[in-house]
C-alpha cells in the first residue's frame, strides 16, 4: 500500500487486533507479516467500523437471495465504473468462476457495454450502470430487476452496488497496490 503505513501485529492497538483476528479467522487468504490486503488493513484502522463492514460483505458475499453470478456480475460493474484495480482483480476470477460470460467480463474491463443472452445478466447490469451513471433506476430496468430477483432482491443489488462502491473508494483513496507481479486491468 503506497499511502497506509503498514503495521505489524505488535503494533496493533488491542481493538485492532480483535478486528484482525476477526477477519483473518473469516477469510481463505491468510495475512503476511500482519499484512491482510485489499480494503481489510485500512478498516481495522478503525475497529468497529471494520467489524461491521466485514460482517456486511460477507451478507453480500454468501447469503443474499441473489445467485452469486449476478452479485459478482454487479461487483464487476462497480470495479470498472470506478477503475479500482485491486477491487477487479480479486473479483474477475471470481466472476467467471461464478459463471459470468466472458464475453460480459470482456466488455466491462474494457468500459463498454456488453451484450447478453441472459436476461437476467442484462437486468443486473443495467441496475447497476443506470444507479452509477445517472444516480436513478428508471422504471423499465427497476421492473425488469424485480422480475428476475424480486423485491427482496433488487434491494440487496442495490445495496451491493453502494458497499462495492465504498470498496472501491477505499481502495482508490488509499492507493492499494495490486499484489507483485499483477497487471493492472485499467489504465492509469
Amino acid at each position: 500500500m503506497t499511502r497506509l503505513k503498514k503495521k505489524k501485529l505488535e503494533e496493533l492497538t488491542e481493538a485492532e487486533r480483535e478486528t484482525f483476528d476477526m477477519v483473518v479467522r473469516d477469510r481463505p487468504v491468510k495475512p503476511r507479516d500482519g499484512h491482510i490486503g485489499g480494503p481489510f488493513d485500512i478498516w481495522i484502522r478503525s475497529p468497529e467500523m471494520g467489524r461491521r463492514l466485514v460482517g456486511l460483505g460477507g451478507f453480500f458475499r454468501f447469503k443474499t437471495s441473489v445467485d452469486r453470478r449476478y452479485i459478482e456480475l454487479v461487483i464487476l460493474a462497480t470495479g470498472s465504473f470506478w477503475k479500482a484495480q485491486f477491487e477487479w482483480w480479486a473479483h474477475e476470477p471470481m466472476a467467471r468462476d461464478a459463471g459470468v460470460p466472458e464475453n460480459i467480463i470482456t466488455a466491462l474491463k474494457n468500459g463498454e457495454t456488453p451484450t447478453f443472452d441472459d436476461p437476467a445478466d442484462e437486468a443486473a447490469y443495467n441496475l447497476a450502470n443506470e444507479l452509477q451513471h445517472t444516480h436513478e433506476l428508471s422504471k423499465e430496468s427497476y421492473t425488469a430487476g424485480v422480475t428476475h430477483f424480486e423485491e427482496q432482491g433488487v434491494a440487496e443489488l442495490i445495496a451491493l452496488c453502494g458497499f462495492y462502491t465504498m470498496v472501491s473508494m477505499t481502495l482508490n483513496g488509499f492507493d492499494v497496490e495490486l499484489p507483485a507481479g499483477a497487471e493492472p486491468p485499467f489504465e492509469k
